[in-house]
């Protein structure tokens, strides 16, 4: 997710792109622009009314008639009134379609994370990617609420008191038009200064909740190895870069809106010191004068909003930024057009020349060919980082494979639709994620529409009945944020379970045993040969055991299929697999 792009990208384009984008935000938005420039167009009757009252009620008169001022006065008061209520107007559908456009943007933004590749969403930190639905759409929202509605009103109430002031004069319309001119050039020069010093706070921002995230996941850890002194300090050296950076952006945005409000009173003196010197008349009457200060007013309020506003906008605009950075990100793995439906029955795996690298100059697989028959049970097996997880990655679809073809009963998996391959292939990773809920909810995301007693039943199905018995809560039992109540064993119960009641034809497992306790070891093993029966199954093993009893083992070594067999057959050849075997049993020795 290249920076480059958007950073360059000035803040007008990139609210521009998000409104366009964003169809709430974009329907509708002529009716709202035209009811704010209608209530400003009607606020006209102000100025217009103060100068009749001034040059025909007060001046231009012995005596002053109170009857036609009071007349002026209450057809100025409904004018406001009335400007009062089509503004607001404005502001509710401006308010409604910032609320539901927003909700919009950050939905689609959090479904285009959960569709993006997995070595894109592993190479940001889990604090930046949430302060992408979190923090950067909220400084949108911070943004529409005030800003927007400040920008629209104000952009409306500025082109109306300019086209107003050259009616009325001319010559000083062209004295505040040039002031105004000078003033917006330096305001296109200071806004890229405070973008760039936007764009930098929201970078803080996720790089702080990072690391406060890290120190919160990692407590544990931290706690084991006495590193609460070095946490604490990373945390606050992020914190403290953070409070810079927003220090930094905050002077710059006051001394900005300081300059607004040093143009509103240069900018009013210039006119009442001209229209002195000039001297009324004719042409130049007292109302007059009066009116178009009134005007002077009307432009310079609006004016001092939005030089306001625009720090608001630049940080919109980052967070903006932020947030296109992940919806311009490709999905790499998507469902296909035209999908192919996989056959029924168990079903055959086949990777044929298949290539696949993380890295363009680091390639893993190349010209991989392997075919596995239904119903067969498979280990993999091979030192760290020879490819056996890959592989598993690969077979479910996790990451796809810069050539070649994988399929899977015939039907190559580009062609399949994610809901049909994840209903008949399951994947139990190396440490199956548990959701902040009961046990009961996380064996269900395996079914959705499962009922406790089905859960039960799968349970009893895998013989874990005395497990679960022995919890407190039975399926009721809350396991904590990321299953952090329940011990490493019970975690990967709970996910063979879920897998169990998935029902799938060919079932992945990724070290699915590497961290059980001994006091579980017999139950999981019970549970995981229950599962693997009558399945095609492919299981990623560092306890040698577990290869022992399958019907294939695939050896891999440095990305390369080195050898494929059983285990006997594997020993008697003398190769890969009997130097990995000759380890794990010294190992295991050792242990004893």
């Amino acid at each position: 997710m290249s920076e480059e792009p958007l950073s360059r990208a000035g803040t007008a384009r990139a609210l521009g792109r998000a409104v366009t984008e964003t169809p709430a935000l974009r329907n509708g938005l002529w009716l709202t622009v035209t009811l704010a420039g209608f209530g400003t167009l009607i606020q006209l009757v102000v100025p217009i009314a103060i100068q009749q009252v001034i040059d025909n009620d007060l001046l231009g008169v012995e005596e002053v008639d109170v009857g036609s001022v009071v007349t002026t006065g209450a057809i100025a008061l409904l004018a406001m009134f009335a400007a009062f209520l089509v503004r607001r107007q404005a502001l509710v559908r401006l308010a409604k379609a910032s609320a539901t456009g927003l909700s919009q943007l950050r939905v689609r933004t959090f479904e285009h994370l959960h569709r993006l590749s997995i070595l894109v969403t592993e190479s940001e930190r889990r604090g930046a990617l949430v302060a992408r639905v979190t923090s950067d759409i909220a400084s949108i929202q911070d943004f529409m609420d005030w800003g927007g509605v400040g920008l629209l009103i104000g952009v409306a109430q500025i082109v109306v008191a300019m086209i107003a002031m050259l009616v009325y004069r001319f010559d000083l319309a062209l004295v505040v038009l040039g002031a105004v001119a000078v003033y917006t050039v330096l305001l296109f020069w200071i806004q890229r200064i405070l973008s760039r010093a936007h764009d930098k706070v929201r970078r803080r921002v996720a790089q702080s909740l990072g690391a406060m995230g890290e120190a919160i996941s990692g407590l544990p850890v931290i706690r084991a190895y006495g590193a609460e002194d070095e946490t604490r300090v990373k945390v606050a050296d992020a914190l403290d870069a953070q409070f810079k950076s927003e220090y930094r952006t905050a002077m710059l945005g006051a001394g900005l809106f300081s300059s607004a409000e040093l143009f509103a009173g240069l900018i009013t003196a210039a006119v009442i010191g001209i229209g002195v010197v000039t001297g009324t008349g004719a042409d130049m009457s007292a109302g007059t004068l009066l009116a178009f200060l009134f005007l002077v007013n009307l432009l310079v309020q609006p004016i001092q909003t939005l030089v306001e506003t625009l720090n608001q906008a630049q940080s919109a605009g980052a967070g903006v930024r932020r947030i296109f950075r992940i919806l311009d990100s490709p999905i790499e793995i998507d469902d296909p057009t035209v999908p192919v439906p996989l056959p029924d029955g168990m079903l055959d795996i086949e990777f044929s020349h298949v290539d696949f690298h993380y890295a363009e100059d680091a390639p893993l697989f190349s010209n991989l060919n392997v075919h596995i028959e239904p119903g067969t049970r498979v280990a993999v097996v091979g030192e760290t980082g020879s490819g056996k997880s890959t592989f598993s990655k690969l077979l479910t679809r996790i990451h796809d494979p810069v050539d070649g073809l994988i399929m899977v009963g015939g039907v190559s998996l580009k062609s399949v639709t994610t809901a049909d391959l994840r209903q008949r292939l399951t994947y139990v990773p190396q440490e199956g994620f548990l959701f902040d809920t009961t046990i009961a909810d996380n064996i269900r995301y395996g079914k959705p529409d499962a009922t406790n007693e089905e859960i039960c039943s799968a349970i009893t199905d895998l013989e874990l009945d005395s497990w679960l018995e022995s919890l407190p809560g039975g399926l009721a039992t809350p396991v904590g944020e990321r299953g952090g109540q329940l011990s490493a064993g019970e975690r990967q119960l709970v996910a063979l379970t879920r897998a169990w009641i998935s029902s799938p034809d060919v079932l992945v497992l990724d070290e699915a045993t590497s961290a059980v306790d001994p006091a579980l070891e017999v139950q999981t093993r019970r549970a995981m040969e229950r599962l693997i029966a009558g399945r095609t199954s492919v299981t990623v093993a560092h306890r040698l055991s577990t290869a022992e009893a399958a019907d294939e083992i695939l050896v891999f070594d440095q990305g390369v299929l080195a050898e494929r067999g059983s285990h006997e057959e594997l020993l008697a050849a003398g190769g890969v697999y009997t130097a990995l075997y000759a380890d794990w049993v010294k190992g295991t020795a050792k242990v004893e």
